[in-house]
């Protein structure tokens, strides 16, 4: 009975709630913005500072900050904003996300390359191009789960490796990502915003032949001085995994990955003009029908996949279960702050506004792509490309056409930089953990950012020389 009431109460409120007014986020204090802040801060520093705890409750410390925001603004804007905002999130934008990550996530983790090849400077810098390629169609995460171990194994008979896979998430982790929305969460988020598919495949493809050419370059003649000059291959008796016939297994999930892609493509191209209003979000019918035979996607890959591929990658649903709940709080309390950042120079974030934008109004293409990848490398890249598309104006008809400019130098620096730290882009951390336990030392967090420090970001200066 009391189930019954609180059913009829919830239904007694939809002609409310979908009629509930958007914060204005020039009337609103930037307090707001402390949960989003305080969650993504914690993705930051508490893997850090106590792994252990975060391990086993950072979805209860993700749920506490999305309630210090939700609660608070049902009680002071009433509870028809909280609720429609929470929609807004989940439907727009949180499930269209985490469906299409989990299918690349599936269909990669059925993909196992079997076999050894003799890790040569040229093996080596032929499977990082190849990895940097398949990162924009399989995603960073999908490219990089199948193609870390089959390069430690082809390295493992060698005492110096820790720069391969340091170079390995330069380009593949991140990088690679940049030439379509299926390649890095970011741009995923850019498409849902209305950026056309094959946007950034013409306006990033020049920053990242010279990032990613260049990288590989060095890359080689690196890898080659260690190779030549330090003598530092073990004797093939002690070749942990000797050299072998390389084979496939999982191939059918090739052709599910190109139905992931046609299906966002669809998305993107079929407009039949129908939408379902929920509570004031519209839910187009083609972003519907997307997700839900991404949704069978997901289903058919795991019913189809041989057992034995998916135990050759070690594959468990950790890694997405960890994004999920992150991105379900993320989402949640990143909507006061895209609020307070339309408001532009009226709202409480007027400061960041102008620090992006010269005297005469005009943005700062080079700032935006700094100010950008400065909070990647520390916070998690995708709600940063949010924060400044909306800094921008978040129109993206305006920053397709005549904000072009800018809109690449906030993708670019969201994927690019993201490569700074382990903590800018989710893969980072699982290839670190992977080669670690392959038995490769890597750096500390320190440690990698003398490498990042050392060989990426000077590249990344001079991207913004001869781009912005």
């Amino acid at each position: 009975m009391l189930r019954a009431k609180v059913f009829i109460g919830l239904f007694g409120l939809l002609p409310i709630l979908a009629h509930a007014a958007e914060l204005d986020g020039s009337r609103i204090s930037a307090l707001w913005g402390i949960p989003f802040a305080g969650l993504l801060l914690s993705i930051a520093l508490w893997p850090l500072i106590a792994p252990n705890v975060w391990h086993h409750h950072f979805g209860k410390i993700t749920l506490a900050w999305a309630l210090a925001f939700l609660l608070p603004a049902a009680v002071a804007f009433g509870p028809g904003v909280a609720v429609a905002g929470a929609v807004h999130a989940f439907l727009a934008e949180y499930f269209p996300f985490i469906i299409l990550l989990s299918a690349l996530f599936t269909v990669a983790g059925g993909i196992c390359l079997r076999g050894n090849l003799h890790g040569t400077p040229a093996l080596n810098t032929g499977l990082l191009t190849l990895g940097t390629v398949l990162a924009s169609f399989m995603g960073t995460t999908g490219a990089a789960m199948l193609m870390i171990r089959p390069l430690i194994r082809a390295n493992d008979n060698r005492k110096h490796a820790v720069h391969i896979v340091v170079f390995f998430i330069f380009l593949v982790a991140n990088a690679g990502g940049s030439l379509t929305p299926l390649g890095d969460p970011p741009l995923f988020l850019g498409f849902l915003k209305g950026v056309d598919f094959f946007w950034t495949t013409k306006h990033l493809f020049p920053e990242t032949l010279f990032l990613c050419g260049t990288l590989l370059v060095i890359f080689y003649f690196l890898d080659s001085y260690y190779f030549h000059k330090r003598e530092e291959e073990r004797p093939p008796v002690q070749d942990p995994t000797p050299d072998s016939r390389l084979r496939i297994e999982g191939k059918i999930n090739f052709l599910l990955l190109a139905a992931v892609v046609s299906l966002v493509l669809m998305s993107g191209i079929w407009k039949p003009g129908v939408s379902f209003d929920v509570m004031g979000t519209e839910v187009a019918l083609q972003n519907l029908v997307r997700d839900v035979l991404l949704i069978a996607v997901i289903f058919i890959s795991l019913w189809i996949t041989p057992a034995s591929a998916r135990k050759g990658n070690e594959f468990s649903w950790g890694p997405m279960q960890e994004v999920a709940k992150l991105f379900a709080g993320i989402f949640i309390t990143i909507t006061p702050v895209i609020a307070m950042l339309r408001a532009g120079v009226d709202g409480p974030f007027a400061a960041v506004v102008r620090a992006v934008t010269s005297p005469s109004g005009e943005p700062l293409n080079a700032m935006y792509f700094w100010a950008t990848g400065a909070l990647s490398s520390f916070l998690d890249n995708a709600p940063t490309y949010l924060v400044f598309f909306n800094t921008a104006g978040g129109d993206p008809t305006v920053l397709m056409t005549t904000m072009a400019g800018t809109l690449t130098a906030i993708s670019a620096g969201a994927v690019f930089m993201g490569a700074n730290t382990y903590i800018g882009n989710a893969p980072n951390l699982m290839v670190k953990a992977i080669a670690e336990e392959r038995g490769i030392r890597m750096p500390s967090f320190f440690g990698y950012m003398a490498w990042s420090c050392g060989i990426l970001v000077p590249l990344l200066i001079l991207v913004t020389f001869i781009f912005y």
